[in-house]
Order: C-alpha cells, then structure tokens, then sequence
C-alpha cells in the first residue's frame, strides 16, 4: 500500500501492456501533429519575418500587425475559430489539419521573431559584399543571408519544438485522438486514470529528450560561419 492507495503489480503491469498499443496510435498521431505543426510554424514564420523586415511600410506594417494578433490571442480560440467558424464560409478543414495549422499558425509569430533575430544578427557587410557582386537580392536573401542566420536560431527553434509538442493536447477539444485524449477515453471506460495518465507522461518525457536531443546535435554540427549551398 503506497499512499493509500493498494498496488496489484501484476495486474496493473498486465493492463499497462494492454492499453500500450493503443497509446503508441495516439503518440503517432502526436508526433504527426508535431511535424506538421513545426513545418508550418517555419514556413510561415520565415514569411511573416521577411515581410515585417520589408523597407516599405506598407509591407512591413500589415506583417507586424498579423503577428502581433496571432501571438496576442490564445491557440484555443484560434483552435475554435478554424473549426467552427470556417466551415460557415465553405471552408471545411478535418479535424487534424485544422488542430496541425492552428499549431502551426499561432508558433509562426514566435519563429518570425526568431528568424528576425538571426537574420539582423548577420553582419551588414554581408549584404554590402552581395549588393558589390551585383547579386539579386532574393539570391541574397536566399543564399547570403539566410544561410548564416540559421545556425545562430537553432537553439531557440528547438524551445519551440517542443513547445509545439506539448501543446498538440489541446487538439482533443476538436476530437483529434492524439495521446492524452487516447488516454483519458481509457480512463473513463476502466475508471483507472492513473496508469494511462503516467504512461502518457513518460511518453512525452522520452519525446521530449529526444527533440532535445536531436536539436543540440544539429546545433553542435552545423557550421557556425553559415550553412553551404552549390
């Protein structure tokens, strides 16, 4: 007896092994979520920050503008939003996708600023030596600048990777079977929520070392002087 509470070690060994399988749908679905989620969050984040660092206002405002309300308002309501508001309009998104762009799009304001900061960390005569061989600036941006600025903004990518991680539990509100939702349906049908609930964790606690994990390595790996493109 540990707190109360009476330990049948075999027993509850026994239906730890039952339920696993249907933890590990629920953790495929999480990392998919992840993914999905991330590579959102850095495409449109690598956008919003070239946008909002536009020399022309009216470029530039509009894009701080967006950013600043995607980062003011919770993932919930624009979780909500996409889900019960668009299908009004014509625009019906499975339950999934939408729960992966909400993700996606609410970490776009956090990895835009990222991304700004790398990318003015970069040295002004990297552009000036650009400008003096006559490159086009997309060609700049894309093989100059950008290059450079990616090894500095690994680490704090990585923070919002895991940050993604742990927020795809939210996606159950929209019926997303992701792992926790896997594992509080199990526990309203066995009435044994402990178990389910501690595997989830330690689930999460191994994704989220690995993340981390594999995040330092890049760090460690990649050039600091910028990455090479031929």
């Amino acid at each position: 007896m540990f707190f109360g509470i009476e330990w049948d070690t075999s027993s509850n060994l026994a239906f730890a092994l039952s339920i696993l399988p249907i933890l590990l749908i629920g953790l495929w679905v999480t990392i998919q979520a992840t993914v999905l989620g991330f590579f959102i969050a850095l495409i449109l984040g690598l956008v919003l920050a070239t946008l909002k660092s536009a020399p022309t206002r009216l470029i530039s405002w509009p894009a701080k503008a967006i950013t600043e309300f995607i980062r003011d308002t919770p993932l919930l309501v624009q979780l909500f939003f996409l889900y019960y508001v668009l299908p009004d309009y014509g625009i019906v998104l499975p339950a999934f996708l939408t729960g992966a762009l909400a993700l996606g799009v609410q970490y776009s304001a956090y990895t835009s600023e990222v991304y700004r900061a790398g990318l003015e960390a970069v040295a002004k005569g990297q552009h000036e030596a650009a400008r003096a061989l006559n490159l086009p600036s997309p060609r700049t941006f894309t093989h100059v600048i950008l290059p450079q600025a990616i090894p500095r903004i690994i680490p704090a990518l990585g923070n919002y990777l895991v940050s993604i991680m742990k927020d795809v539990p939210v996606l159950s509100v929209v019926t997303v079977l992701e792992m926790l939702n896997v594992a509080t349906i199990i526990g309203d049908r066995t009435f044994n929520y402990l178990i389910p609930l501690s595997m989830v964790g330690g689930l999460y606690l191994i994704l989220t070392l690995l993340a981390s994990s594999g995040v330092r390595y890049i760090d460690v790996h990649l050039p600091k002087r910028g990455l090479s493109l031929k």
